[in-house]
């Protein structure tokens, strides 16, 4: 009998190392610690530059986390992981989007009449 073993399932993704996960838990205090300290220390001068500024930093956390963590990358499963994620976030982007445009006309067209319409309404 062989030792070996042979599969069929293309290029096998690697598994991460010690040094990987440390590498990717580090990344992640440093893009968690961040926020934290441009938020409670009002550190930038608009509340509007402080959520764009935490919004990149949770996209850089999510790059960090698929590639430490998830071992996501344009090699493993032939390319299928990229193509899912791809998918994923396109879903996402339609859901959000989406959510907020309905969320801002239900907003815009339900909000309670003022006295001035209730007089006027027939």
């Amino acid at each position: 009998m062989s030792a070996h073993v042979h599969n069929d399932h293309g290029t096998i993704a690697a598994h991460g190392s010690l040094r990987g996960y440390l590498t990717g838990f580090i990344l992640s205090v440093v893009l968690t610690a961040i926020p934290f300290w441009l938020v409670m220390a009002h550190v930038l001068a608009s509340p509007v530059y402080t959520a764009l500024a935490v919004m990149v930093f949770a996209a850089a956390q999510i790059v960090v986390h698929m590639i430490y963590f998830l071992h996501m990358n344009t090699k493993s499963e032939g390319g299928w992981t990229i193509l899912a994620l791809i998918f994923t976030l396109v879903f996402v982007a339609v859901t959000l989007i989406g959510s907020l445009w309905v969320m801002y006309h239900l907003n815009a067209n339900m909000m309670p009449m003022s006295l001035q319409d209730m007089r006027n309404a027939p």
